[in-house]
């Protein structure tokens, strides 16, 4: 694929702080230099970035979702490989989205950038579906929400069935079908059948047009939660109602985590009030016991905090440590 940066075991090292009598993850885990090198590998997670944020910006967003995958990479690759952290994962390398964005710096009106964002649907469709037809899980650093259309596209295609789920996320992405953008990404894998049940966990109901409640509650196949819900429980009734979530969608889904939904997380829409860090770890962990054909984490903006980054790489690390450590 002429649209791939791989991480390479050499390109790895710059992001690699190495100490002695120590072994950290990017220094044990495995690298590749092409797709077909992945059939005959036996690791599980295959972690890959998607580095743009033209599907934010043609929704009226904040820029900088672009900016995540590299200070993610430093995170990631730093933490410790030990009897908690294994390396049953491979660390593909990103989408090379340069000509794209020097494309859509030449376009003023956000309407004008669907066109690019349905080029990076194409792209993220193909490797999605490369990765889930090895069998394999992909774990996938956004980038923006818009994502999700081609996450669940791929993997409908690798699978050949329509398929489930879930999403943490403040917002719905369910609006209009008028061009694509980030925040209907989930409106076009309904209307193209790619996507089943729909549950959206954490929705703010003071961002949510009227029409898109009513979109939801006349349709089955879709179930949402409130933010206002998860206020005042415990932590255990916040794993019980997340539980219900993903019985809604037969405890069979892909997983899309939009980081708009964390409190105070550096994001394309930053929020005051919302989850906060370890409750999401919470409901990885818990999701990661379902089965899960993918997770999709979007719409930070590392750029500006290193925090953020390394909140990512809790979230992954939880997602791909397995059971018995």
């Amino acid at each position: 694929m002429k649209f791939f940066n791989f991480l390479t075991k050499n390109s790895a090292k710059a992001y690699i702080n190495s100490r002695e009598g120590e072994t950290k993850l990017g220094e044990s885990i495995t690298y590749v230099s092409s797709f077909e090198d992945l059939e005959n590998l036996s690791e599980k997670y295959v972690i890959f970035g998607i580095p743009e944020d033209i599907g934010v910006r043609a929704n009226l967003g904040q820029p900088g979702t672009s900016k995540t995958w590299e200070p993610f990479l430093e995170a990631f690759l730093n933490i410790q490989h030990n009897q908690f952290n294994d390396n049953n994962c491979i660390v593909l390398g990103s989408l090379d989205t340069e000509a794209l964005h020097d494309k859509a710096t030449q376009i003023k009106e956000a309407s004008q950038l669907g066109s690019l964002v349905s080029e990076i649907d194409l792209m993220v469709t193909h490797l999605v579906e490369k990765i889930i037809s090895l069998d394999k899980i992909p774990v996938i650093i956004g980038g923006g929400h818009n994502n999700s259309y081609g996450n669940i596209m791929g993997t409908a295609k690798a699978l050949d069935k329509k398929i489930h789920v879930i999403n943490i996320d403040a917002h719905t992405d369910l609006r209009e079908t008028n061009y694509r953008h980030s925040g209907n990404g989930f409106s076009y894998a309904k209307q193209e059948e790619y996507l089943d049940r729909y549950a959206i966990v954490g929705l703010h109901q003071n961002y949510t047009p009227q029409y898109i409640f009513d979109l939801m509650d006349n349709d089955k196949s879709i179930s949402y939660s409130l933010f206002e819900e998860y206020l005042h429980l415990t932590t255990i009734d916040q794993l019980i109602k997340f539980k219900k979530a993903t019985d809604f969608v037969k405890n069979s889904f892909g997983f899309e985590l939009d980081c708009d939904a964390i409190q105070d997380f550096d994001s394309s829409a930053r929020t005051p009030s919302g989850f906060s860090v370890n409750e999401i770890r919470s409901f990885i962990n818990l999701a990661k016991k379902q089965h899960v054909h993918y997770l999709h984490i979007c719409e930070a903006d590392a750029s500006r905090n290193p925090l953020i980054a390394k909140a990512l790489s809790y979230f992954v690390s939880d997602f791909i440590r397995t059971e018995n450590n």
